[in-house]
């Protein structure tokens, strides 16, 4: 059986996206993702579509979308990626677990877009190595992943 995970921030622009794409491909199928923001940007942020890109992964075509399009979804997982976003986002009664994994804000980098994709890059790293951490756990105590 599929399970479901949302991934929640502030603006849904950067490292949920991120996230987002990651979640679809560590979860090989097992997992749809979906993420969402408490005040969404209304746009995907360039550089975290190219540093995905690099990965290997299109996130091209999502969207900003906000928390509410989620409020009657059922979850398995909720993660919150921002500490804003733990702080501002709904409760979610019906999600079997949730969790918090703060990263900092690409966005934030300054610079030329030259020097601030390696900051979009460092963070997509991150979020995969906490993303694929979380799923092995799952696979080593025999749970469905």
């Amino acid at each position: 059986m599929t399970k479901h995970v949302l991934i929640l921030c502030t603006g849904n622009s950067c490292r949920s996206q991120m996230a987002e794409g990651l979640w679809q491909t560590l979860g090989q199928g097992e997992w749809q993702a979906e993420s969402a923001g408490s005040r969404p940007s209304g746009y995907v942020h360039p550089l975290a579509v190219q540093a995905m890109q690099r990965r290997g992964i299109d996130i091209s075509s999502g969207r900003s979308k906000s928390v509410e399009e989620f409020a009657e979804k059922k979850f398995d997982l909720v993660i919150t990626v921002c500490d804003n976003a733990r702080e501002t986002c709904p409760v979610y009664p019906h999600a079997r677990e949730t969790l918090h994994w703060p990263f900092e804000d690409p966005a934030d980098a300054r610079g030329s877009e030259a020097e601030q994709l390696p900051v979009f890059e460092q963070i997509r790293d991150e979020i995969e190595t906490r993303i694929a951490r979380y799923l092995a756990d799952l696979s080593n105590k025999g749970l469905e992943a």
